[in-house]
């Protein structure tokens, strides 16, 4: 396409899931719902973490973390969707656009690199017991997390400002209901090959290193694992990874199967359908995931609940 045929558009059509106005309200409520109960379970750990001093460990310090990014990398794409099913429109600005696409990738890659963190706090734990309270110390914690938000940000910002340096055509339609990266890039009029090349080879490096270094880490402590003679003791170590371990197979088999769908154009509705089990579906479930595989977290939102009633007593009283 010729130069002078491009422009620079001010806004996109977003074409959500369905078009069918019979399906608008179903998906509000389904969204709407599950949106709610996304913050709703990721708060209640955060809440419980922060309140109970029985958690106050590295573990449940990086999933008060992951809780708290969860909402944040949900709230990017689903409330701007309610928001267009609402007043029925597919409209979102060039602008607003950028700033999903910079916070989307921003949260993905935290997500990420907390899994990771994670990962390599379960190894500690498990193949070093007696020196983990020394390797695992508040500062190493605090420089984790620091370096994780240092390494996304970077990400995120060089994805985004290579986003501007495209052009789109008059008429751009989004077969999604959110300004999804590679979705921008296969939109665009102008040559994107350095935005291709960028893309792949940063998911290599920002999601593969990750992702080899959970294996590294788990191959580690089943080997670990398996040099304990009780079965009692075999089963307390596999049980302190198993909601880890659960969280990890839903993130990178949901996200993997949202960028294999989105690479054939022609299959952008199983593309969408993928990026609701990445973005919404995933960040709903880790909280029931923690809660109901982490014997310390169900007693401490039990304590958390009680002292809640208690001072909602005094406060009636």
């Amino acid at each position: 396409m010729q130069p002078g045929n491009d422009t620079q558009v001010s806004e996109f059509l977003l074409l959500s899931l369905s078009e069918e106005p019979e399906l608008q309200s179903l998906i509000f409520g389904l969204f709407l719902s599950m949106y709610l109960i996304t913050v709703c379970g990721n708060l209640l750990i955060i809440l419980a973490v922060s309140s109970d001093s029985h958690l106050h460990i590295p573990m449940y310090f990086f999933l008060a973390n992951l809780s708290f990014v969860d909402i944040c990398f949900t709230s990017t794409t689903v409330p701007k969707m309610l928001w267009n099913i609402q007043v029925q429109s597919k409209v979102i600005t060039y602008e607003g656009c950028l700033c999903q696409i910079y916070f989307f990738v921003l949260f993905a890659g935290l997500d990420i690199f907390l899994l990771t963190v994670m990962a390599y706090d379960r190894f500690v734990a498990i193949c070093h017991p007696l020196h983990y309270m020394v390797i695992m110390n508040p500062q190493l914690c605090r420089l984790l997390v620091l370096m994780s938000w240092i390494m996304s940000i970077l990400n995120s910002l060089l994805e985004s400002l290579l986003v501007l340096r495209l052009s789109f055509c008059t008429e751009v339609e989004i077969p999604h209901f959110f300004c999804e990266l590679n979705q921008m890039i296969h939109l665009a009029c102008s040559d994107t090959f350095l935005n291709n090349m960028v893309m792949y080879f940063v998911a290599m490096l920002l999601a593969g290193g990750p992702f080899i270094g959970i294996l590294y880490s788990y191959s580690k402590i089943v080997s670990s694992v398996c040099g304990i003679s009780s079965a009692q003791g075999k089963y307390k170590a596999f049980s302190t990874c198993a909601s880890h371990l659960s969280v990890v197979s839903l993130f990178y088999c949901t996200s993997l199967g949202m960028y294999l769908s989105s690479a054939a154009p022609q299959t952008s509705h199983t593309s969408a359908v993928a990026s609701v089990m990445y973005t919404v579906v995933t960040p709903m479930l880790n909280p029931f995931v923690y809660s109901l595989r982490n014997r310390d977290i169900k007693e401490a939102l039990m304590r958390f609940s009680g002292m809640a009633a208690l001072k909602g007593t005094i406060v009636l009283g």
